[in-house]
């Protein structure tokens, strides 16, 4: 099922998640076991974020430095079928621009149209610090609106050569959005703009990146609204669990934390942080339910255990 028609069929707030594959060599089961423990909350989807090729360095027995290029969490499209097969829960495999050929987006479509998987989240992507050389015959998906396109043109059963009588697909497409705004954005109203242009190319939703303040999003649905803007808008949550978030998070996410939630952590004891998160992630998300966002997505990575501590009492209250 798409998230559209979940959002559309649901008579409250949904509770979405976020999580990542393994690591190269890792195994499917540690994510097969974090899906286990959200099943007691219906989730209505999932999604698997997905990584490009980067460059590492690896030093040898000589003293000197292997360069390495190679993908460190591979397996998005396997894990999403893992998870639709166990579980029968809709999943929403991430598709990045960065480090792919629109040849192999249009196979990876492919394959995810045989599956069964209906949705796509396209995003740009981070940037790795290693572009993929461009053989003679590839091309490339520059921004995000440009993989919305393709995306949706093959919806159309418009493919990359000129195929006669191509099955369209189906897919249910989502895009990111920015309440603080994109830190490479001059504004926030530029921005705004950037999303509605990937809305036009055929983007049916928005979930955006995680912040910590409502108003921030609050703001941004409204202006988002005023300038034609009108699929559904899912805001995303992360939970602090560590004193480190203070520093990692607006350094890898150009978030902004507020002054009070940064103070309270500061002073806590380190086992007392994961507390302070979980109960300013649970005031977030029932505000935001009580103003009618249509689902909470929260980012969990790689473990279940700090959002069932904000999501139980949740369910305890319906």
């Amino acid at each position: 099922m798409k998230v559209t028609e979940h959002l559309d069929r649901a008579s409250e707030p949904l509770i979405s998640y976020e999580i990542i594959p393994p690591k190269r060599g890792g195994s499917a089961e540690q994510m097969l076991e974090v899906v286990e423990e959200l099943m007691p909350f219906d989730p209505p989807f999932i999604d698997v974020t997905s990584h490009s090729a980067q460059v590492t360095y690896n030093q040898k027995d000589d003293g000197s430095w292997k360069r390495v290029i190679k993908r460190k969490r591979p397996g998005t499209l396997g894990l999403c079928a893992a998870i639709e097969a166990r579980f029968g829960i809709d999943t929403v495999p991430h598709l990045l621009c960065n480090g792919f050929t629109r040849e192999e987006t249009e196979d990876a479509l492919i394959e995810l149209n045989y599956l069964g998987i209906d949705n796509v989240l396209a995003i740009r992507g981070d940037d790795k610090g290693y572009e993929k050389p461009l053989p003679d015959n590839r091309s490339r998906n520059e921004y995000a609106v440009d993989l919305v396109q393709q995306v949706d043109d093959m919806n159309d059963g418009v493919y990359l050569e000129d195929l006669m009588d191509a099955e369209p697909t189906d897919f249910c497409i989502g895009v990111g959005g920015y309440p603080e705004k994109h830190f490479q954005a001059p504004n926030l109203t530029w921005d705004i703009m950037r999303l509605k242009q990937k809305v036009e190319a055929g983007a049916d939703y928005v979930v955006t990146q995680m912040f910590f303040n409502n108003d921030y999003f609050f703001r941004f649905v409204e202006q988002c609204r005023e300038v034609g803007i009108d699929v559904p808008i899912i805001p995303g949550l992360k939970i602090i669990t560590g004193k480190h978030h203070l520093q990692t998070l607006p350094s890898f996410f150009h978030t902004d934390i507020p002054e009070a939630l940064a103070a309270e952590i500061d002073a806590a004891d380190p086992e007392h942080v994961e507390d302070i998160g979980v109960e300013w992630a649970r005031q977030q998300a029932e505000e935001l339910m009580r103003e009618g966002v249509p689902c909470v997505h929260f980012y969990i990575m790689s473990s279940a255990d700090t959002v069932t501590k904000v999501v139980e009492p949740m369910r305890e209250m319906a």
